[in-house]
């Protein structure tokens, strides 16, 4: 069976409001490049945070690294593209890439992984039932 490979995409302008007094982005900003990937792919998914608050099953993040392969500059556009990485363990596990809008070069690349805490904030071990039902939806088990 193929692998289901789900992906968004999110463009935007680089402001002078994430930038330092180099010109370059600051590194802080690259981790709400990424809420917003992870925003708009919840938006195409159905797989949205409300939906976590709704089954009262936060999803922290855990892990968030970045790779910086080449400078984002003040007035740039790029585009971050986020995909789903499909594990069976109760976890939520997105790869990133950033790229220029002009020429598709590779600036960043990164992964963020997030687990499901109960509503006392303990780790949940096992996934929750409606993040079973979202992975069935889109064939992921």
């Amino acid at each position: 069976m193929d692998e289901v490979l789900l992906k968004a995409s999110k463009e935007f302008d680089v402001r002078f409001s994430e930038v330092d007094p180099m010109n370059v982005v600051w590194h802080g900003s690259y981790a709400l490049y990424f809420e917003d990937a992870r925003e708009e792919f919840g938006r195409q998914y159905g797989l949205s945070y409300q939906l976590y608050f709704d089954n009262e099953c936060p999803a922290p993040l855990v892990e968030l690294n970045f790779k910086f392969i080449k400078p984002l500059l003040h007035g740039q556009r790029a585009r971050v593209d986020i995909i789903f990485c499909n594990t069976p363990a109760a976890k939520i596990i997105f790869d990133y890439e950033i790229r220029l809008m002009e020429d598709n070069t590779l600036v960043t690349t990164g992964r963020s992984v997030q687990v499901f805490i109960d509503k006392n904030h303990n780790l949940m071990l096992t996934k929750p039932p409606f993040y079973e039902e979202w992975k069935r939806k889109y064939s992921l088990i």
